[in-house]
């Protein structure tokens, strides 16, 4: 693409209704997941200081926002459960029996940490490209509200904060 014609060739929008997101270590919230967000990305800067101005350069290191999800809970809190037992083996279970909850099942993401995948679909719903992150771990889970004032059901959801090491994108998938 020429600076004299710069024409995309899509030039379809990315919708915010097509994705998938998956964590190995919490099947029932992947099912009920309603929002995902790609987190930010910053790169430091470093000051290198003249007789005149201060001449920025680029830093050594990258960091990565938190990765925050939304889902439905499940009417038996089963999905909830799965994030809520996660975070309470990692903070200083009191037993080994509560521990159990960190390393989970056979083939179910043993360890502490997981990785995870979020799916971008493109309009007609295909894959466009995966975002892997690489040792996840949850690190805040909101609180889940009812209320008898409401005139009309609306179902209960919850938020999950991720802390990871890094994220890499695949496209093509």
């Amino acid at each position: 693409m020429s600076i004299l014609t710069n024409t995309p060739t899509n030039k379809n929008f990315l919708s915010p209704l097509g994705f998938r997101f998956f964590i190995k270590k919490t099947p029932g919230v992947n099912y009920f997941v309603q929002s995902a967000s790609i987190p930010s990305i910053s790169l430091g800067t470093a000051q290198v200081s003249t007789p005149f101005v201060r001449v920025p350069f680029p830093g050594e290191k990258l960091e990565f926002g938190d990765f925050t999800i939304t889902f439905r809970v499940d009417e038996e809190l089963k999905n909830y459960l799965e994030l809520y037992n996660w975070m309470y083996g990692l903070g200083k279970p009191k037993s080994f029996e509560e521990s159990k909850a960190l390393y989970g099942a056979p083939g179910m993401g043993n360890g502490p940490i997981s990785d995870a995948t979020l799916i971008v679909l493109n309009s007609a719903k295909n894959p466009v490209i995966t975002i892997n992150f690489v040792n996840m771990f949850p690190s805040m889970l909101s609180e889940l509200v009812f209320d008898t004032r409401q005139t009309s059901v609306n179902y209960v959801d919850c938020a999950a904060t991720f802390t990871y090491e890094s994220f890499t994108f695949t496209t093509g998938v």
